[in-house]
């Protein structure tokens, strides 16, 4: 199934922008997980699994699972996904940037091997760093444009001078990807839930383009002015993401449990604003 086709169903029968980021540090597992060989895949399984109803995707951050050389824990939670929740489509957050002959390479990794449904890539290298994720036309390619991260202003906010126009850079990125780069309508950008503005923005330049959105809960989004600026005019258009309020809801053998509940208000709070 395309992407984009999974993601907008997920949008509607299950009445969720809610995607949950799966980003385990092996240091915040309930003691009973402590220690196990396993305890990477046990822990997101058991997230998954309470969860998966509640959210239009998850997205993996692939540095969590190879910092602990644990990628084959990585494939088996994607294949998990796919067999058990098979309408849920899964985000690689990889942020992969570089040449095309090693894009391809990153491609392959991320859509072959892993079989993630999506990829988030680094724009900044340009088109033909981003070709071989658009020769998946299913496949999900969601660029970086506006980041929540602070420092994201160091570069993206600048003045610059294009074939359209003098414009902020992200600007730049979001009106190329949504003009050019989009042929196959499976792209998708990244804008942070800490700059409403620009997520505001970045809807006006690219109309109906999916935008995944981090920053809420730990980082301090708000999911009122993200609703406000982001969402489309069916109140959709959005996978705003939470990591660690879901995944560390709970520390101990319950804490499944505990990341359903958060995930469930998460949830119930976005729909507030739909």
């Amino acid at each position: 199934m395309h992407f984009m086709t999974a993601l907008e169903a997920a949008w509607h029968q299950r009445n969720s922008l809610l995607c949950v980021g799966l980003d385990p540090d092996p240091a915040k597992f309930p003691a009973h997980l402590q220690g196990r060989p396993d305890a990477i895949l046990e822990f997101c399984k058991a997230v998954v699994d309470a969860t998966a109803d509640l959210v239009c995707c998850f997205k993996p951050q692939i540095a969590y699972f190879a910092a602990q050389r644990a990628e084959d824990q990585l494939e088996a939670l994607i294949e998990h996904i796919h067999l058990a929740h098979p309408d849920t489509p899964v985000i690689l957050d990889a942020k992969r940037g570089d040449i095309g002959s090693t894009a391809e390479q990153y491609a392959i990794e991320a859509f072959e091997r892993f079989k993630a449904d999506a990829i988030t890539v680094n724009p900044y290298m340009g088109r033909d760093s981003v070709d071989p994720y658009l020769a998946y036309p299913e496949k999900g390619v969601i660029l970086l444009c506006r980041t929540s991260n602070q420092g994201g202003s160091d570069l993206q906010f600048l003045d610059v001078d294009t074939p359209r126009g003098r414009m902020k850079l992200y600007e730049h990125v979001a009106r190329t990807v949504a003009e050019d780069w989009n042929a196959s309508g499976n792209c998708g950008l990244v804008v942070g839930a800490t700059f409403p503005g620009e997520i505001a923005r970045v809807r006006e330049l690219t109309g109906d383009m999916p935008l995944l959105v981090p920053g809420i809960g730990a980082q301090g989004g708000d999911i009122v002015a993200t609703m406000a600026a982001g969402r489309t005019a069916k109140g959709a258009g959005l996978m705003i993401n939470s990591s660690r309020a879901v995944l560390y809801a709970g520390r101990d053998e319950d804490f499944a449990e505990a990341a359903r509940k958060v995930a469930l208000d998460t949830r119930d709070a976005i729909n507030a604003h739909r």
